[in-house]
């Protein structure tokens, strides 16, 4: 969860012409499967892809995140400094869980993740929906451990193995003092 203050501030709207007044307000942010499937919902598009989004995109996100209700105006007084803090809090992976990539880099999917192949794969895990309020980088951390925990352990080559059973002989000739 984040918190921004947002300064009260006077606007002059130019297709109303009139000024609006914005009170000084603390905006509570989420970054969560919920705010993203809001968003999607609304622009029947990814949010997790990697085609870039626009500026109204962007701020209808930091809306969907918002956890209370507040007068639409107050995001006019949005500063670059705190859309920063709010890209950085987004970003940000919530966890101390590291993944070992696989040698010559990962396999990358394909597939266009979606809120609802999140939901799909919780779904699949028996993750409790609980957890759809999480922040969405250590959501799917858990369902990346999840997958992977359920995976065969995969099988040594015999290259490994003989190495391994090499290593095992030396450390036993040595503490026994044997020579073979």
């Amino acid at each position: 969860m984040l918190k921004i203050v947002l300064e009260g501030r006077e606007y002059f709207d130019e297709t109303t012409n009139e000024f609006i007044t914005v009170k000084e307000q603390t905006l509570t942010l989420e970054h969560s499967l919920v705010s993203l499937s809001k968003w999607e919902s609304k622009w029947h598009k990814p949010f997790l892809s990697k085609e870039p989004r626009t500026y109204e995109e962007n701020l209808d996100y930091i809306k969907c995140m918002t956890i209370q209700k507040v007068d639409p105006s107050v995001y006019l007084s949005l500063t670059e400094k705190q859309v920063n803090e709010i890209k950085a809090y987004i970003d940000d992976p919530m966890t101390a869980t590291t993944f070992r990539e696989l040698e010559g880099g990962s396999r990358k999917s394909r597939d266009v993740i979606t809120s609802e192949i999140i939901y799909y794969w919780m779904v699949t895990l028996n993750i409790p929906f609980e957890c759809e309020k999480w922040h969405l980088n250590r959501l799917t951390t858990l369902i990346r451990v999840c997958n992977e925990k359920q995976q065969p352990q995969k099988k040594m080559s015999r290259k490994q193995l003989a190495t391994n059973n090499s290593a095992l002989n030396a450390a036993r000739r040595k503490a026994l003092n044997s020579n073979g």
